[in-house]
């Protein structure tokens, strides 16, 4: 009877999922990576890395999904993976050979560089040929209008504020909205040294904290205003373009097959060299503005047939699906400095961070219903999605908002939006400096 009872209760244990897998079996998984971890054997590769960050990932994005205050206002599981991950690293009790194996993963091995474009090609082939086209046209405006007035609001703040407007500008306005850390504020801290005749590591280190803050507000914020505005008529559920719903959600559903999934993988594969090799011709445009030019045109011209398109299509959601929560943890151990971010607090800084969410939104949101797109999606992607850290964050954002079908919107405003950024900040920093 006893052993019976047992089994019963290891039965209810195990029904309780995590990302699939059942709790005992997480449970065990978990003890094995903390001893690995304690006992330095987890392995400095990729399999060390894959076991540490999905298993992180999966059950803090658990946690955070059923925290009754993360869940509804911060962001919920993204935001919670995020967060804690950033937190474990800065006490100490995850080593930094962890840190080291994590970021040589995602950032090294440019496994982020597969899941975006994985994620960006699946995403603009599940949509219908003239709807892509009619989006692209609309978006585009409203992210770069948005860009542009967000970042007078900022100065004019600034000066209200008392930091002055020319330091809002350059160090609040331009860094939040550059596109991210290696092709945002990396490239702009070489612009600003340049300029001014100092080296480029201290300029780095006043901007690193505004795009850190921006990229955690626009996580939270996502998530609030998807929950906020979940009924409104404003909100389309993860289409971009009002009136076209319906269209979308009759779409065929693609059932996976064990080989397409592997045609996909090298078809997205593809598309990434094609955008890398233009943007070794013309290195002044982001090799993702290739990218996903190339996809788009290949769709708007029907070049690919269907079966590759349904592949690629296949293989994004094994991707997104498996391994989205895994990234999330790794932004959080490799990305978010807590020790920079608490240092470069202040008063004035933080209110400047908030104008740059509260503005972007709003005004994205409000241009976004001229130009036709539903405003939740346009605040999302063209509004918050340009406050993040690139692509991890557009991930974060996308993910906190259930949104991440819109990638390929989120990626053409930030890398455009970010490059034009670079070219408006090197012109601006000679005045102002």
């Amino acid at each position: 009877m006893g052993t019976t009872n047992v089994k019963e209760e290891i039965g209810k244990l195990d029904r309780i999922r995590i990302s699939g897998i059942g709790l005992i079996a997480y449970a065990f998984m978990a003890v094995l990576l903390i001893i690995a971890i304690s006992t330095k054997t987890l392995p400095n590769t990729m399999i060390g890395a894959i076991f540490a960050l999905v298993l992180m990932g999966h059950v803090f994005y658990y946690l955070g999904a059923h925290l009754p205050i993360f869940r509804s206002y911060l962001g919920g599981g993204s935001v919670f993976t995020i967060l804690l991950t950033a937190i474990l690293v800065a006490t100490n009790v995850i080593p930094k050979y962890v840190v080291t194996t994590a970021s040589g993963f995602i950032n090294g091995m440019d496994f982020l560089g597969l899941y975006i474009v994985s994620l960006i090609a699946s995403s603009l082939f599940k949509m219908d040929r003239k709807m892509l086209l009619k989006a692209a046209v609309r978006f585009l405006p409203v992210a770069f209008i948005s860009m542009a007035l967000t970042a007078v609001v900022i100065g004019i703040v600034g000066v209200i504020i008392g930091v002055g407007f020319n330091y809002a500008i350059l160090y609040i306005a331009m860094p939040i909205m550059a596109g991210g850390v290696g092709a945002g504020i990396v490239p702009l801290s070489g612009i600003y040294a340049h300029a001014m005749g100092v080296g480029s590591a201290g300029i780095l280190s006043k901007l690193f904290p505004t795009v850190i803050l921006g990229n955690l507000l626009a996580i939270i914020s996502a998530g609030l205003i998807s929950r906020i505005f979940k009924d409104s008529k404003g909100n389309g559920h993860g289409e971009i373009l009002r009136g076209e719903r319906e269209k979308s959600a009759a779409a065929e559903e693609i059932k996976p097959d064990y080989v397409q999934l592997g045609v996909g993988l090298i078809i997205a594969v593809m598309f990434f060299m094609i955008g890398t090799m233009l943007n070794k011709v013309f290195p002044g445009i982001n090799a993702y503005a290739f990218i996903i030019l190339s996809i788009v045109l290949t769709k708007a011209f029907g070049l690919l047939p269907k079966y590759y398109e349904d592949s690629v299509i296949m293989f994004g959601q094994v991707i997104v699906k498996n391994m989205t929560h895994a990234l999330l943890a790794g932004v959080g151990l490799s990305l978010l400095d807590m020790h920079v971010l608490l240092a470069a607090l202040s008063w004035q800084f933080v209110v400047l961070c908030l104008v740059s969410i509260v503005a972007i939104s709003l005004i994205s949101a409000t241009l976004g219903k001229l130009f036709g797109l539903y405003p939740v999606e346009a605040a999302i992607t063209a509004g918050l999605a340009n406050n993040s850290m690139g692509g991890t964050g557009n991930v974060a954002v996308l993910a906190a908002s259930e949104r991440m079908n819109l990638i390929a919107f989120a990626q053409m405003g930030n890398r455009i939006g970010g490059a034009l950024i670079l070219v408006v900040a090197g012109i601006l920093v000679t005045f102002m400096k």
